[in-house]
């Protein structure tokens, strides 16, 4: 894992106080310097950079600075640095987008610990060229959003079968994204230009289900006063996404299978067969193979579907792909709602990584939105997260043995894993003291003998607000 690279922006230029002393703390991470804010802003939208100091000087035009650097890259974390007396500004500078406000006087104490913390903030930042090439083309393997080694495995297996005359069938948990898989292999084929019809075989009762797959001829039962094309032949020349098949009846199952041995179907009270050319992908998310041993799955049926099968890995198998997708819901729902993007808290992504997901990816999805639209800031917090799922996710961090051995193991290193130690200990801590003080944030800043900017900082960081804790 590479050192962090700092740029830093401070109008003095090197011969300033402030710069010898933070690249003694930085040694021996990478720094760049510069003391012109346009350069600066050059500087910091390089890949690669993880954060951006702000030094202020008396007579910068500090929120404008601001603003011109958030502009410029907002995903990228910016730590303001100046006088004692600039903490009364601190609320200003959080609000222009600033990620904290540091005294010049606390750097030696204080830089390092800032540093563990934002190395959240700088995986976001990683993410965000590929949040943004989801965005800009919607259709592409980033509709997934996964960069795990099982979703690797998907798309590879995708990129292999797409372009082969096969039938596919995609099994997974509800919610893993069969019918973006579905999707992504018709456009990968050789059959892109043509229609892909979806039918959620589940969802239409068994009555009307065969009307609805292979069309009818007028008069072939009451109501049927013309003719109708089924969703088999809309599909000709395209995919067919059966959705659910496992919940087919019987007679459907014994039908599907002679279009599929024949490549011919009948309407519903027609006298002739109908030619169709269409590939089938089905999916489900039942125990398929459980119910060809109980015999209510056609065991035909299942080796003419089953030609390739995808399997989709459940969210809780997914790692870093949670954060991943949290990122780019919220971004989603920001602008759908015509907020800024929010951030997460620290103890936000361990609650996410904890959780099990049992709705998957469209779970996560209806969760971020929902906190989107709760917070009453730019980090989002435990508490705009749902009471069960901080309860469930907190009940299996405490019994997971290995969580040692995962920080060993994940190659974060040692600031890294030192971030997520130290968050759990700050969340413990601030919600103990406001709790015995009521909310008062100066008189915590005392007790904790810290400086109150510090103190606001934090809290924001960890998604607290004071004012819940001010009891009548």
């Amino acid at each position: 894992m590479r050192q962090p690279r700092i740029v830093i922006v401070d109008s003095a230029g090197p011969q300033g106080l402030a710069y010898g002393r933070l690249v003694a703390r930085l040694q021996p991470l990478e720094v760049r310097h510069t003391s012109c804010v346009a350069e600066g802003i050059d500087i910091s939208n390089e890949d690669g950079f993880d954060l951006a100091i702000l030094v202020l000087r008396s007579g910068d035009s500090a929120l404008t600075i601001l603003d011109q650097l958030v502009e410029a890259d907002p995903d990228l974390p910016i730590v303001v640095i100046g006088s004692a007396e600039g903490e009364k500004n601190v609320s200003d500078y959080l609000r222009h987008g600033a990620a904290t406000y540091l005294p010049l006087e606390t750097v030696d104490n204080d830089l390092e610990n800032i540093l563990a913390e934002t190395l959240t903030q700088s995986r976001q930042r990683a993410t965000g060229q590929t949040l943004r090439r989801a965005i800009e083309r919607p259709y592409s393997f980033e509709d997934f959003l996964g960069e795990s080694p099982p979703m690797k495995a998907v798309y590879s297996l995708i990129e292999r079968i797409a372009t082969r005359s096969v039938d596919i069938l995609i099994t997974g948990e509800t919610g893993t994204g069969k019918e973006l898989v579905a999707r992504a292999v018709h456009r990968r084929s050789r059959r892109a230009s043509a229609p892909f019809v979806p039918i959620d075989c589940g969802a239409i009762p068994d009555t009307l289900l065969e009307s609805e797959l292979f069309g009818h001829e007028r008069g072939a039962f009451t109501g049927a006063e013309a003719r109708r094309i089924g969703l088999i032949e809309v599909a000709d020349g395209g995919t067919l996404f059966l959705d659910e098949i496992a919940e087919l009846p019987p007679a459907l199952q014994a039908k599907l299978l002679r279009v599929l041995q024949e490549r011919r179907l009948r309407r519903v009270g027609a006298r002739k067969e109908t030619p169709v050319d269409v590939r089938i992908v089905a999916a489900t998310s039942r125990d398929i193979d459980g119910m060809i041993e109980n015999g209510t799955f056609r065991r035909d049926l299942f080796y003419r579907i089953n030609v390739v099968r995808i399997s989709l890995p459940p969210l809780r198998q997914r790692g870093d792909d949670i954060g991943l997708l949290a990122e780019f819901f919220a971004s989603r729902a920001g602008r759908e709602m015509g907020l800024r993007a929010g951030r997460f808290s620290a103890d936000t992504y361990e609650v996410l990584r904890h959780y099990s997901w049992p709705g998957n990816v469209r779970e996560l999805q209806n969760v971020i939105r929902r906190a989107m639209a709760l917070t009453a800031d730019d980090i989002i917090g435990i508490n705009d997260l749902p009471n069960n799922i901080v309860t469930a996710a907190g009940k299996h961090a405490q019994h997971d043995p290995n969580e040692l051995n995962k920080n060993l193991s994940t190659g974060d290193g040692f600031f890294a894993s030192k971030a997520k130690h130290v968050a759990e200990f700050e969340q413990q801590y601030l919600h103990e003291i406001m709790e015995r003080l009521r909310g008062d944030v100066s008189a915590a800043a005392k007790v904790a003998k810290v400086p109150r900017g510090t103190l606001y900082r934090l809290l924001k960081t960890h998604g607290i607000e004071p004012s819940h804790f001010r009891h009548d």
